[in-house]
């Protein structure tokens, strides 16, 4: 969800209220950064939180990581601009993250059991014996994360400069530096638990802003009277994009959020996998109650701008910050905004330690040269990673967009194949799932530079990152029949019992 963040400044919030509740909520991250760093003692602690994380905490937590600042600011603006098809977009969320509990929960809680394992390559290395496998999936994880955290480091400088009027380069290290303070510190327990209260704020804020919304237009059944008067295509099915783009966005989305390593790899800190039968449920609330916000401002506006209320936005990533500082209370305001950086930083610290267990961890494993002391490693991978990251988020505009449209794509190309499906399919081999893991690699890759330099353009409503999903899989599936005389020998006994529960 990277390239639809933040593309557009903030308008200036420095107003005491929202300064203060900023100010509390970064406290609070300080006094959890504190508390999980006296808790982190191993790289078990550091990466996977030592296994030890309770059913709701998890489900908070990869909800906030799920989301976000994209659920608040580019999600609204999105459907601001293309009405309803932008919903095809979170429709899957709040299913398919829910089916990721029966597809791989409870596989990667094992797997992580039986062989220790701590990472997404982990998984695909154990699962096929190959360490190709596990480090060709560790390099794709790194190119996207890179991208990834430096689009939201941008977006958070924009906020923190919103805020506190830093400017936007010091709005970027300030923010890099608040999140390696807990991230390099507490690592991944840090994380977990800051997300709570990050997911928390996230969906108290979205809730209290769905009702301003229906308020400042007199209820959904006016809103939409309102927009069909003057624009009956944004209420219709498929919105302003067509159904060739709404079922994309659905399929890209919905399909891709199963190789998200970022939300994937928490799986392994479940303490106790037999709760898992009230994961998808929790999780379907959490993620529905936080979207809210993204459907009710974005809509709202196009109510407002309808009925003449309000001049049309000059830029889309500006409906949410209108809406607040225009029709709800300052207090409100302070909560979303707080909420927003909140969601940017649960993200980023996912990322952060997925990229840097890619560094520590599995492609040293792939080399065969294992790290011996990996929480030492793992803290200045850590440093390093966001150093990167945020230096590229100063960047011109330009660099940060292109890096960050490879995010989501990526993900699913190189993971889906050879992780989700390859867990619950026998039939899967080494060859197939090294194959669509360069398959996707390589297509996003070249597809998405080409076109970002405008060297073809597809079809309106065809992606690249559908393309290559789908090209990815149709490789996973083709090359392990035609290799699937090696797949009994490719299995060791462990994983096919992991397989098998």
């Amino acid at each position: 969800m990277a390239p639809f963040l933040l593309q557009a400044s903030l308008p200036p919030l420095t107003q005491p209220a929202i300064v203060g509740i900023a100010l509390v909520y970064f406290v609070v991250v300080a006094a959890i950064a504190t508390w999980a760093t006296r808790r982190t003692k191993n790289a078990s602690d550091f990466f996977v939180a030592g296994a030890g994380v309770g059913l709701f905490t998890l489900a908070i937590a990869k909800m906030a990581a799920t989301l976000s600042g994209f659920a608040f600011i580019g999600g609204p603006g999105l459907v601001y601009t293309i009405g309803i098809g932008a919903v095809f977009i979170i429709l899957p969320g709040a299913i398919t993250n829910a089916m990721g509990a029966w597809v791989l929960a409870k596989k990667m809680r094992l797997l992580g059991e039986v062989r220790g394992l701590m990472t997404v390559p982990d998984a695909i290395g154990a699962r096929y014996r190959s360490r190709a496998a596990q480090g060709l999936s560790a390099v794709a994880i790194l190119i996207a994360v890179v991208g990834y955290m430096a689009t939201n480091l941008l977006a958070l400088g924009l906020v923190i400069d919103a805020i506190f009027a830093t400017g936007l380069a010091p709005g970027i290290w300030i923010g890099t530096a608040i999140i390696l303070a807990y991230s390099v510190a507490g690592g991944i327990l840090a994380g977990i638990y800051t997300d709570v209260f990050q997911g928390t704020v996230m969906a108290c804020a979205s809730l209290v802003v769905f009702l301003f919304a229906l308020k400042s237009g007199g209820g959904m059944g006016q809103i939409s009277h309102t927009i069909m008067a003057a624009d009956a295509k944004y209420l219709g099915p498929w919105g302003e994009v067509g159904p060739i783009a709404a079922i994309s966005f659905f399929f890209v989305f919905g399909v891709g959020s199963l190789g998200q390593p970022h939300v994937v790899h928490k799986f392994y800190m479940l303490r106790d996998p037999r709760q898992l039968k009230w994961y998808p449920l929790l999780m379907t609330i959490a993620l529905a109650v936080t979207q809210l916000l993204y459907v009710g401002v974005g809509v709202a506006m196009k109510g407002l701008v309808s009925a003449g209320t309000i001049a049309p936005l000059g830029k889309a990533d500006q409906a949410t910050p209108q809406f607040l500082l225009h029709f709800t209370p300052v207090f409100v305001a302070g909560l979303v905004f707080s909420g927003v950086a909140a969601a940017i930083m649960a993200t980023v610290n996912s990322f952060i330690s997925v990229g840097a267990a890619a560094l520590t961890h599995d492609l040293p494993k792939a080399f065969g040269r294992p790290v011996k002391n990996e929480l030492l490693v793992g803290r200045l991978t850590t440093v390093a990673l966001a150093v990167v990251a945020a230096t590229v988020a100063q960047a011109s505009g330009t660099l940060v967009a292109f890096l960050g449209i490879f995010g989501w794509g990526l993900f699913g190309s190189t993971i889906v194949p050879a992780l989700a499906i390859g867990l619950n399919w026998e039939n899967a081999t080494r060859a197939g799932a090294i194959a669509s893991i360069a398959t996707g690699l390589g297509i996003t890759l070249a597809g998405e530079t080409l076109s970002y330099f405008k060297v073809y353009s597809l079809p309106t409503g065809v992606s690249i990152s559908g393309l290559s999903l789908i090209a990815s899989l149709l490789v996973f599936f083709g090359v392990s029949w035609l290799t699937r005389h090696r797949a009994a020998s490719e299995i060791d006994p462990d994983i096919q019992l992991v397989m098998e529960v």
